[in-house]
């Protein structure tokens, strides 16, 4: 069994971190100097950096801090950005967390308000400490993936051998959701077949559809120039690469960034925003999506990369998988596991997804991973909209 948080909300968390969330970027600042001076691990810093409203950064932002990750929150806010600072403290009650907040322009500027900060931090901590300790299963367990810095070794070593360890989580009852719809184009076909019905498959079919429409009017594929330099040689290439991180499981649905799905079985994320593109890229960087990944509940985050990224993120950790086995030499101590040993004959795909699958449960288990340990707590949450799913996307609740 997982040692585990048990919320008041009914939900289980594998870590107990407290939030310090700015709710604008002239917040940014304060809230960075509270966690900094706080000096602890389990001390994480979220925000929003908008002066506008925006439905979709307000959803985020609730459910990342309702994370059951996170045993508490501390709110600062600048006092006449948009964003609702009492719903968000409202919601965060609710879910029967600690939370208090701080408001710059009342506390007396950036000195008193990062010294009330520190305050609010420990009381909030205090608090959260107290949260009822228990267990979980491995099927309580939402194992989000996502891949980064991808080469020419992405796609044959550390992507399929991530997909053999959600195979094994989902036969075990857990939830795994996959995500870049961008990254999912020419895929489409494959990946309504294995959807659990067809009007889903259909979905799928039109969620990589929008992905393709809405890149191309941008301009830009998802495909860097660090990819070509890696080895990867087409966008079709990069796509099925990327894709082999779902394994072979039914897709039970989709989801799109805030929406929690039902335990069991396997989502895809549809990160691309719906209607026409009004705030420019999908997702400007990785952690945009590890966000989305957290907002829809994943505890842990499984990364592939074979050109070797290093980030990590706050609240959920993240588990580097590293695909190029001369990468894994040289960033040995970013990494988690090597499956770069599958290229030089060391080790199978299938010997790779069942150490993937171990060091998740590890992780799970309350062992720093490597970007944790490091000090790793990126986070970044941009403007998007999108429109609620219908209930094709999502059949088993649509049964229920």
């Amino acid at each position: 069994m997982i040692p585990a948080w048990l919320r008041a909300d009914g939900r289980k968390g594998i870590r107990n971190v407290v939030a310090v969330a700015y709710l604008v970027e002239c917040a940014h600042h304060v809230a960075r100097r509270i966690v900094d001076k706080a000096d602890d691990l389990d001390v994480h810093l979220i925000g929003f950096p908008g002066c506008y409203p925006n439905s979709y950064a307000d959803k985020v932002m609730k459910a990342i801090a309702t994370h059951p990750n996170v045993g508490g929150l501390v709110i600062v806010s600048l006092g006449c950005e948009s964003f609702n600072r009492e719903s968000l403290a409202a919601t965060v009650a609710a879910s029967g967390r600690p939370v208090e907040t701080l408001v710059i322009q009342e506390v007396g500027g950036t000195a008193a308000t990062i010294a009330a900060g520190l305050e609010a931090v420990r009381r909030v901590k205090a608090a959260a400490d107290l949260a009822t300790r228990g267990t979980m299963d491995v099927g309580e367990l939402v194992v989000g993936t996502i891949c980064g810095g991808s080469d020419g070794t992405s796609g044959i070593s550390a992507n399929p051998a991530v997909g053999r360890a959600f195979d094994r989580l989902v036969a075990e009852g857990a939830t795994c959701i996959f995500e870049e719809t961008g990254e999912l184009v020419g895929c489409e076909a494959v990946m309504a077949e294995r959807a659990v019905t067809s009007e889903l498959g259909q979905e799928l079919m039109a969620s990589v559809a929008k992905a393709e429409r809405y890149y191309t009017i941008m301009g830009f594929g998802s495909f860097a120039p660090g990819n070509a330099e890696g080895g990867l040689t087409t966008q079709e290439e990069k796509s099925m690469g990327a894709y082999s991180k779902s394994g072979s499981s039914p897709i039970s649905g989709i989801v799109k960034p805030g929406d929690v799905p039902p335990p069991g079985g396997l989502y895809m994320l549809d990160v691309v925003p719906d209607g026409e593109p009004r705030f420019g890229f999908p997702n400007i960087s990785d952690n945009a999506e590890i966000v989305e990944l957290m907002a829809c509940g994943a505890h842990v985050n499984l990364f592939t990369t074979g050109r070797g990224s290093v980030v990590g993120s706050a609240i959920a950790p993240v588990i580097k998988i590293f695909a190029n086995p001369e990468t894994a030499r040289r960033l040995a101590d970013d990494m988690d596991v090597n499956a770069g040993r599958i290229l030089e004959g060391a080790a199978s795909i299938e010997e790779v997804g069942a150490e993937i699958y171990e060091r998740t449960l590890a992780v799970a288990s309350g062992e720093r991973s490597a970007s944790e340990a490091l000090g790793h707590q990126e986070f970044i949450l941009t403007y998007k909209s999108f429109e609620p799913s219908g209930p094709a996307c999502m059949p088993a609740r649509s049964m229920s």
